[in-house]
């Protein structure tokens, strides 16, 4: 098999990956913005950062770490395996970007309730939810 369709494979089951860990997470398909000065990447951007996880994985690690590009008539064979671990890496790539924007999110609603009087009542109330909803539920409290 051709070395770029090899790296094209590889893209998309990382990719989908991505896609898929866009699916599982709390922020579901929103595109990426900033809040509060949090870089919340989104779906699009959990995407592209499996696809890139998971072509570095495969180029580093897998059967792309020994093949020579400038060799025009270079094969390599491409496993079952060599796919599912990029689908694999694309989803805990993906998953790695979105936990670092909830981590941020966190970081910020303490500082936002810091200043705040919240009673004891409230509190259950306002952090139930996705981080980017703690965020809010402090922030409206």
């Amino acid at each position: 098999m051709h070395p770029w369709s090899c790296a094209a494979l590889i893209v998309i089951a990382g990719s989908v990956g991505g896609f898929v860990n866009a699916l599982v997470s709390n922020n579901g398909f929103a595109l990426p913005r900033r809040v509060k000065g949090v870089l919340c990447p989104g779906a699009l951007s959990t995407v592209f950062i499996g696809a890139f996880a998971a072509f570095a994985s495969w180029a580093f690690y897998g059967s792309g770490a020994d093949l020579d590009v400038t060799d025009a008539n270079a094969l390599i064979h491409l496993r079952f395996s060599a796919v599912a671990g990029a689908f694999l890496v694309g989803v805990v790539g993906a998953k790695w970007i979105t936990n670092e924007a909830d981590k941020r999110l966190l970081r910020e609603s303490v500082n936002v309730a810091a200043v705040k009087n919240i009673s004891a009542d409230r509190v259950q109330e306002i952090v139930s939810g996705s981080p980017l909803q703690v965020l809010e539920n402090v922030t409206s409290a």
